[in-house]
């Protein structure tokens, strides 16, 4: 994670919150920055400080980022401990600006610690990849909803009708998900990927999940976690395995030809890239149906 600078203090205390028409947003995450414009809607301006192609693991924000939103009265992070800079946001903009963490009330899953400056495992670390869940990204637009409520309180009808709008696309979006994965037969539901962002995915829909780095994909695994994972991979008959557009395909089309399973399609894991949420799981779950619904030689 990027050194975050605390002279940021400085400039934030130099800009000065401004009250306009429209209520001024911050997101610190891009699918969090899709959720608050759908139920945003016109009633709000959302700053993207970290936009479509960066990454939510590494990204801190700078002292630019902090001059482009400013007048910002929210700043909107996804949640969960995936942002470790949060202490030294909240002392920076003291108490000009809100901090809602989308996903710190959701329903958790466990897994091996993710962050950066974090590269040790404890099973009791709480797993951050939340939005691979419709179910729970649906949740998320309620607490969205409630928040720029809270704050404008003239506008609360307009933020929740939003909402309940957004919900009805996603009840879409899920029936979609899970006509599709139906088609692979349930011996063949084992999702294998570069690190460990798709439990929430795996437990919605039925899937067993493997990967390669757990959650942290700085890190390699070692030879012995390696080859215990080559025989586990073999033992399950997981038919593909799922790089990431993040991850590192030289290593897993190293472990394809030890294991003789195929490379699948690229799976987003943070949502970047996309232009939206919707975007993003069509995509997903697009490559793990063609990957997965046919027999291996066919």
């Amino acid at each position: 994670m990027k050194k975050f600078r605390l002279n940021l203090v400085f400039l934030f205390a130099m800009s000065g919150a401004t009250h306009a028409e429209q209520l001024k947003v911050a997101s610190l995450h891009p699918l969090v920055g899709d959720l608050l414009r759908q139920v945003g809607g016109d009633a709000i301006e959302v700053v993207d400080l970290i936009g479509t192609k960066g990454d939510p693991h590494s990204f801190a924000p700078q002292a630019e980022d902090l001059l482009a939103a400013k007048g910002a009265e929210i700043y909107f992070v996804s949640g969960m401990g995936l942002e470790n800079y949060l202490t030294e946001l909240k002392a920076v903009l003291g108490g000009k600006a809100r901090i809602v963490e989308v996903g710190a009330t959701l329903p958790a899953l466990h897994g091996a610690c993710d962050h950066e400056g974090h590269h040790h495992d404890h099973s009791h670390e709480v797993d951050p990849h939340w939005w691979h869940s419709v179910d729970h990204f649906r949740r998320a637009a309620g607490i969205v909803a409630d928040k720029l409520s809270e704050q404008r309180p003239e506008q609360a009808r307009i933020f929740q009708n939003n909402a309940s709008a957004y919900r009805l696309k996603l009840d879409d979006l899920e029936k979609w998900v899970k006509r599709e994965v139906i088609r692979i037969p349930r011996d063949r539901r084992k999702l294998a990927t570069a690190h460990a962002a798709f439990q929430y995915f795996c437990e919605g829909y039925g899937f067993e999940a493997f990967s390669v780095q757990g959650m942290n994909r700085e890190q390699m695994p070692d030879a012995a976690t390696l080859a215990k994972l080559i025989t586990t991979l073999r033992e399950e008959n997981v038919a593909a395995i799922f790089p990431e557009k993040e991850s590192n395909p030289k290593m897993l089309q190293s472990l394809t030809r030890d294991t003789g399973i195929r490379l699948g399609g690229e799976l987003i894991a943070d949502g970047r890239g996309v232009t939206s949420y919707e975007e993003m799981m069509r995509a997903n779950v697009g490559a793990i149906v063609e990957a997965l619904e046919k027999e291996p030689s066919q």
